[in-house]
């Protein structure tokens, strides 16, 4: 079998890859100080991937994340299309069906994250992002 040849691409990849990561860590420590019990993280299925799923009060929330070094082509929120959103959304409802969840409030949330000038990570939660 040959060997692929690495790309520049792959730098970058793996550059945003490990931002990625160190965005939902940031996030993940956030939602803790906010009272937030984290239960998954990086939850998958056939129908998507949840980033974090956490409790928050009486509340399961599925929880996307989105982080930029560079904001000039808008706020990370505006990065969780439609279609991202029904993919979670799908997800959630996997998740709720096969963990057999009593029946609680749920809620969809959006963290964004971005990494300022200085180096240091601005964070905003909305809860309630979409329903």
């Amino acid at each position: 079998m040959e060997e692929r040849k690495k790309s520049s691409t792959d730098f970058l990849i793996k550059k945003s890859s490990a931002f990625g990561e160190k965005a939902e860590e940031f996030a993940c420590r956030y939602l803790k100080n906010k009272g937030y019990h984290i239960l998954e993280r990086n939850y998958s299925c056939r129908f998507g991937e949840i980033d974090i799923i956490a409790k928050d009060a009486n509340a399961i929330c599925f929880i996307e994340v989105k982080a930029r070094t560079n904001i000039s082509f808008g706020p990370p929120f505006i990065f969780i299309t439609a279609q991202k959103q029904s993919r979670i959304k799908k997800t959630a409802l996997f998740f709720i069906a096969t963990q057999k969840l009593p029946t609680t409030d749920y809620r969809f949330d959006a963290v964004s994250i971005v990494k300022n000038k200085k180096g240091s990570f601005e964070v905003e939660l909305i809860k309630g992002a979409f329903e």
